[in-house]
This record gives C-alpha cells, structure tokens and sequence, in this order.
C-alpha cells in the first residue's frame, strides 16, 4: 500500500463490515495477514466469520505459560471446532528464567512497574515476534471495553521498527450485546470463565472476576485499584511496555 494512498486506503476500510474486512483482509494479504486473539468472546466471533469468509486466516494466541486451565482446554475446543491449528507465541523461556531470578515468579503483586515488566517478557515481546510474521493484525479491541479504547479506529496504521502493518479492529464499534447475541444466535463456543463472571481474560491470578457495575478490565491486576499505582489496565500490547 503506498503510503500516499494510505489514508484514503484507510478511510474505506474504515466503512467496511466485520466479515467484509476479514474477507478483504486475507484476499488481499493471504498468509500474511492473521488474527491475533486471547480468545475472549470477540476472538471467537472473528474466528467464526473467518470460518465462513476466510476459511484458511491465520489464528494466533500469545501464551504466557500463566493462562487459566479453561483457556487452554478452550483452545483445544477451538481447534477441532473449526478444524484449524492455532498459532501459540510463547515467551523466551531464558527471559522468564532471569525475569523470575531477578524479581520472584509473582513480580506482579510488587508495582505496577514489574507488573508491566512481566506484561513485556511474557505477552509483549511474543505479541511482536507475531507481528512480525503479518502485514495485517487483525485483533478484538472494541470502544465499550475501556475508556482507554473509546477512541479505538477499525482501521489503522501502526509501524513495529521499519515494519509498517495494518491493524484492524472489525468488532470496534460493537456492543457486548451485539457479541453475545452473535455468540447465541450462531452457535458459537465461547470461553467458560465468562459464565464465572470474568469479562475480560488474560492470565490467571492477574484476572479475576469482575461485578456487573465495574469497567470490564477492573478484574486485571485488581491490587492496582487503589493506592495511588495508576489506573492503567492495558498489558503494553496496545500501549506500549515497561523497560526495566
């Protein structure tokens, strides 16, 4: 895409419908372009579409080596539901070895700068190795999830080094009854921590259940909530991480 027509490029996509921007996404890139999900209840509607539009997209997953048993089991599921092979980053196994001599395996609980340390050795560096196998990043961020998300594009660009890659958020201007109703009229398998009141999923101890008037990533790294370490609830994947 050249960069002079990239705005305008951008502007278009930015009109399209979830599965018309899955669809154009693998027609145009093929296995260059994938989705990269945690398989909360969006990745499970994208993967579902794909199944339909574009039966041979990429599916991708950052493995921390801390996800919750569910998860795990789910993705299995997952797999034989759609009869597909799931592309798992897991992070350098010498990293997490020197992260956890250095800091103890629950660095987390101590600031919210290791926090984010662990975040960057275990979701970020991962993340990156997957994007830097794809041109197009297609991923399950919606506008309702956060205030952080509200100002979310369905299309964008973002640049990894020299490596410039399209990012498209096809759910961004869903609701979560719009992804519910999907899920129940399709017959769509989603993640069981949803029915033990979990809205947003990550890694286990650093999510936990959240009640129906909270934000719906309260539930990560709960600890943080109060004390004066900040309100962030973002790993770095979408932010940015810690240089520790």
């Amino acid at each position: 895409m050249a960069l002079v027509h990239e705005s305008e490029h951008l502007d278009e996509l930015n009109t399209l419908g979830p599965e018309d921007l899955i669809e154009w996404a693998y027609r145009e890139h093929g296995d260059r372009a994938g989705i990269i999900t945690s398989f909360q209840n969006t990745g499970c509607v994208m993967i579902d579409m794909a199944h339909r539009v574009a039966p041979q997209m990429r599916v991708m997953t950052v493995d921390t080596l801390r996800l919750p048993d569910e998860t795990y089991a789910f993705m299995d599921a997952v797999e034989k539901r759609y009869g597909i092979r799931i592309e798992r980053f897991q992070p350098d196994p010498e990293r997490v070895a020197r992260m956890i001599e250095q800091h103890g395996e629950y660095l987390f609980f101590d600031s919210k700068p290791k926090q984010e340390y662990c975040c960057r050795i275990r979701k970020v560096e991962p993340n990156q190795r997957a994007l830097e196998t794809v041109d197009v990043w297609i991923t399950g961020l919606r506008r309702d999830q956060s205030d952080a998300r509200k100002q979310v594009d369905k299309a964008s660009v973002v640049t990894q080094g020299e490596h410039r890659i399209i990012k498209l958020a096809p759910l961004v201007d869903w609701t979560e009854e719009q992804v519910r109703t999907y899920l129940a009229d399709n017959g769509v398998p989603y993640n069981p921590l949803y029915d033990m009141g979990y809205t947003s999923i990550g890694c286990k101890i650093c999510t936990t259940p959240t009640k129906p008037w909270e934000d719906k990533r309260a539930g990560r790294w709960r600890w943080f909530n109060q004390g004066g370490e900040g309100t962030s609830k973002e790993c770095g994947i979408h932010l940015g991480g810690s240089g520790i």
